[in-house]
């Protein structure tokens, strides 16, 4: 237990400033320039100089300014995955798949909560890792869950694209799509009702928090929240209620 333990403290203090990192480059507005140094000061942030911008306390070095996700909040994040892979166990060969789309999706939402956009260079890998790591876990499991997981991702991704193109700023936004990629396939391999759950989730969520921002005044009808939080946690409750 005690190197369990120490091994997950590990694992948060060595990943946990590249998940920083990247939240904190890519969480620009669309078309500007990834991040690379404190707004502030302008000091340089890069993995030559981690501590303390890319640690805990999310300070820079220099002028002790705020830096990218409030401090705690990626290495809780982190923990929080660390839990959910021990309590969904091995599944079908498909634990290193979830493993691998939660170290990509995290930064990513973090970056969605900052200014309203998945960033190519964090969504597409998570989808392209996730279907690979699928597809190696379907040599040892039945071929129809690589394939349900296949057309769940496509399926999935199509449908949020296609809301993008008919409604406009009221559907879903192309960074969504591209996150529906890894989502519907990671939920897809564990069956159509654990994928169905998990938009359920997602979407319940959603409308309850757009509910309350609109009931205590925060926000106005016509303001965008972003989904790709919602599909996380509605991701993660599914295969946590599934499993």
């Amino acid at each position: 237990m005690a190197r369990t333990r120490a091994a997950t403290v590990v694992a948060i203090l060595a990943i946990g400033p590249l998940m920083r990192i990247a939240a904190l480059r890519y969480a620009v507005p669309p078309g500007m320039p990834s991040r690379t140094g404190c707004d502030a000061c302008g000091a340089p942030l890069g993995l030559t100089r981690p501590w303390p911008a890319l640690g805990p306390t999310a300070r820079c070095g220099r002028c002790r300014a705020r830096v990218g996700p409030p401090p705690g909040t990626v290495e809780l994040a982190l923990l929080a995955a660390v839990v959910l892979l021990a309590l969904v166990g091995p599944s079908g060969g498909a634990l290193p798949a979830l493993a691998w789309w939660l170290g990509w999706t995290i930064p990513a939402v973090f970056v969605d909560l900052a200014v309203h956009r998945l960033p190519d260079r964090l969504t597409l890998p998570a989808a392209a890792g996730t279907w690979l790591l699928l597809g190696v876990a379907a040599l040892d499991a039945e071929p129809g869950h690589w394939l349900r997981a296949a057309i769940g991702g496509a399926g999935l991704a199509l449908f949020f694209a296609s809301t993008t193109l008919l409604l406009g700023r009221r559907g879903f936004g192309l960074g969504d799509a591209k996150l529906a990629l890894s989502v519907g396939a990671l939920l897809g391999w564990y069956g159509w009702p654990v994928l169905l759950l998990g938009l359920l989730l997602a979407s319940g969520l959603s409308a309850l928090v757009s509910l309350a921002l609109l009931a205590t005044r925060r926000a106005r009808w016509s303001s965008h929240l972003p989904f790709g939080p919602f599909l996380l946690v509605g991701t993660v409750g599914a295969l946590l209620l599934a499993t």
